[in-house]
């Protein structure tokens, strides 16, 4: 079984880096046009490089804060003119963003929803019409385990997630008529920028293994480790392809086993 994706046109968000980064070097190696989205030009057109290097299918720099609903719709009317049409979307943007309640201000509720939420409904409303005139397209909402458990002190991710959970519900059960398929994918502990960022931030002597790898104990992870980016990527591109035809309306924990059976 090969999960292709040739003549497909893919639009990641937050794919500059980590997990976008993995997903979209996977698409493009599994013949998909690729839309690089992320707010730093920099990394946009490195990693588009890198799909330049690594060969298969092309790679369009876009950089954009699809937290603003005009650069949305400047984003996917630009890969519509260079690339064609989204057959495949992928709503990645995000961070990790957790608080108590009550530190939680208006400002902030609002920041994690329009680039959250928001940003995932926009995109979805400009590229679906298409999708279900061509009778095929795969969305997949990028979201983490916090979605189906919110934790306490999880806030204001974990309710941003949660209404993303119930936002792909809802697309899916309009979507399988048309044979556009709506998933999301739940993200447990897996290695990224942000887990980086973490390291650094902590000022500990330890290695970045060391790090990680302590984290997995501490979180009694079932595997023993933290997963990677590319057993992330490796999933979403099967979710995206025609490999995954009969899969609508899930959403998979990718965490190693760390949750529990619902």
């Amino acid at each position: 079984m090969e999960c292709r994706m040739d003549g497909r046109v893919a639009l990641i968000t937050g794919s500059s880096r980590g997990l976008g980064r993995a997903m979209a070097l996977t698409f493009a190696q599994a013949g998909a046009d690729v839309a690089v989205v992320g707010r730093r030009a920099d990394l946009v057109e490195q990693t588009c490089e890198e799909i330049a290097q690594a060969g298969g299918g092309r790679a369009l720099a876009c950089p954009a804060d699809v937290s603003e609903r005009k650069a949305i719709e400047d984003l996917v009317e630009r890969v519509a003119k260079d690339l064609g049409p989204v057959d495949i979307l992928v709503n990645n943007a995000g961070t990790s963003r957790r608080l108590p309640f009550l530190e939680i201000t208006d400002e902030l509720w609002a920041d994690d929803l329009e680039l959250k939420l928001f940003g995932a409904i926009r995109a979805t409303r400009l590229v679906f019409p298409g999708m279900i005139e061509r009778q095929w397209g795969r969305i997949i909402n990028v979201l983490n385990t916090g979605a189906k458990a919110p934790p306490a002190g999880g806030a204001p991710t974990a309710v941003s997630r949660a209404a993303g959970l119930a936002l792909t519900k809802v697309l899916a059960g309009e979507g399988a008529p048309h044979n556009v398929l709506v998933n999301g994918l739940l993200v447990g502990k897996i290695e990224s920028d942000q887990w980086r960022n973490r390291w650094k931030a902590s000022g500990n002597s330890e290695s970045y293994d060391d790090y990680l790898n302590r984290m997995a104990e501490e979180s009694s992870l079932p595997m023993g480790r933290v997963g990677t980016a590319q057993e992330f990527a490796n999933i979403a591109c099967f979710l995206c392809s025609d490999a995954g035809s009969y899969i609508n309306g899930c959403a998979i924990n990718v965490d190693g086993g760390m949750s529990p059976v619902p």
